[in-house]
């Protein structure tokens, strides 16, 4: 594992971008400022019209953009931590780029990642590739690729395991309604059958 130097929090805080390790393919952070993402989609060459997750140490680092219900919180625990990138309504209209009225949320569990959110807050959660292109296998190789500073590689091994599951689930009516955006490493009967049965 590797924590994010002095260096590379002073960095990404400035508006930079980095590639760090996750339970998959590498992801691509950076603070979500108008500066940050800025940068983020134009290294990625990625439409504006589609938005980008956020991934935090714990859901308390956006309990300010965020309507979190007990509900949801109740959900996320019953599976594996970073299993699940959950959509979560916004508390008032964010950039476009983020998603304007809600925001996909993935609590990390890979440390290196974790330990990057740890220190600079939410980070966006998006691989480390330019839209369209393969993903690259290491940290180092993909920002080798996007032409990055050796300050923007978080160094730490890739574990094994698929995505996460985006899922949304519409709390509003009379019983949550839940819409499988992306099956990944928690299967969709899961999802469904959780909410169905929910105590």
């Amino acid at each position: 594992m590797s924590n994010p130097s002095d260096e590379q929090v002073e960095y990404i805080k400035g508006g930079g971008v980095v590639v760090y390790p996750t339970s998959t393919l590498p992801g691509l952070g950076c603070i979500p400022t108008e500066e940050g993402l800025n940068r983020l989609f134009a290294l990625k060459s990625r439409s504006s019209d589609k938005p980008v997750s956020l991934g935090v140490a714990s859901l308390d680092q956006v309990s300010h953009l965020v309507e979190i219900d007990e509900r949801m919180l109740e959900f996320i625990d019953a599976f594996p931590r970073g299993g699940l990138s959950v959509i979560f309504p916004a508390k008032e209209s964010q950039d476009p780029r983020l998603g304007r009225d809600s925001i996909a949320i993935r609590v990390f569990d890979h440390p290196a990642a974790r330990s990057l959110a740890e220190a600079v807050g939410p980070v966006t959660a998006t691989s480390a590739n330019e839209s369209g292109e393969e993903p690259a296998d290491t940290v180092s190789e993909a920002a080798s690729r996007l032409g990055l500073p050796k300050e923007a590689i978080i160094h730490g091994n890739r574990t094994s395991g698929k995505g996460s599951t985006f899922v949304k689930i519409d709390l509003t009516g009379a019983e949550p309604s839940v819409t499988i955006i992306r099956e990944g490493v928690v299967p969709a009967r899961d999802v469904v059958s959780w909410w169905k049965n929910r105590p």
